[in-house]
């Protein structure tokens, strides 16, 4: 976007899945020059202890289930620090257009003609994926991925995830936010053509050193999460492709 000197500006940014050294070059130099970070729930202590003691440090995530107004200040808050002239880093775990809202957010400085600029991160889907030696394509057991987010805007009218027809459409299915409603989900998609023994993986924290990895398949994985007391962030993984976890799992073994 064309900058105006009297507007500070805006960076949309994605934090990547929570390992700090997994931040990309440009993002680190921004978190070190902001004059304000505006940063969400998964943005976890070790990017947190990067932020530089000038910076103002604004939180503006949200607990587990409660309802999403706090999108309306994060949007009023970059307004607000933009037209003061400063530099705002807006902090996102993930990449912030991967079920990130960063293109909401990026709606609303368009509209207030704010300079912005988005920079990727590593989404924790492929980040959950690659730290778990879960390969989400290969040659020869999987060539089609879907990203599909498991917490659908409540408002919408129709949902607009069909569960039932995923494993009729691609070979891996990678669901984010699915854990709060794993039972529900799994039912939707067992109601589909798609075989109860269906490798399954649940993967929470992944990239820290707290990492969890639940495996199983459709007919036991959510006895598996009530027994392992899976809680968010995690990420789900659907697919045959799933097997090559115990041939090729190298973190933290």
């Amino acid at each position: 976007m064309k900058n105006n000197d009297r507007l500070g500006k805006v960076y949309i940014c994605g934090a990547g899945p929570g390992d700090p050294k997994l931040l990309t070059i440009k993002a680190f130099e921004l978190l070190k020059h902001a004059d304000v970070i505006l940063y969400d729930r998964l943005i976890g202590d070790e990017i947190i202890k990067l932020f530089p003691d000038s910076s103002e440090k604004v939180y503006v995530g949200r607990n587990v289930g409660d309802p999403t107004t706090h999108q309306n200040r994060t949007n009023e808050l970059m307004i607000k620090y933009a037209k003061m002239g400063r530099s705002v880093l807006r902090l996102k775990g993930g990449d912030p257009f991967i079920f990130g809202r960063g293109g909401e957010e990026a709606e609303i400085l368009v509209e207030n003609q704010i300079p912005f600029e988005i920079i990727p991160g590593i989404t924790s889907g492929i980040g959950a994926a690659n730290y778990s030696g879960i390969p989400l394509t290969h040659r020869k057991y999987g060539s089609t991925v879907a990203f599909v987010t498991g917490h659908e805007d409540p408002e919408k009218k129709t949902p607009e995830v069909k569960w039932d027809k995923l494993s009729e459409a691609v070979d891996t299915v990678v669901i984010y936010m699915g854990t709060e409603k794993l039972e529900l989900i799994i039912n939707k998609i067992k109601g589909g053509k798609i075989d109860d023994r269906t490798p399954i993986a649940i993967i929470q924290n992944s990239t820290l050193n707290n990492q969890k990895i639940i495996t199983g398949n459709l007919g036991n994985i959510v006895s598996l999460a009530k027994e392992y007391n899976v809680k968010p962030p995690a990420v789900v993984i659907i697919g045959d492709i799933v097997n090559l976890h115990k041939k090729i799992k190298w973190y933290n073994q």
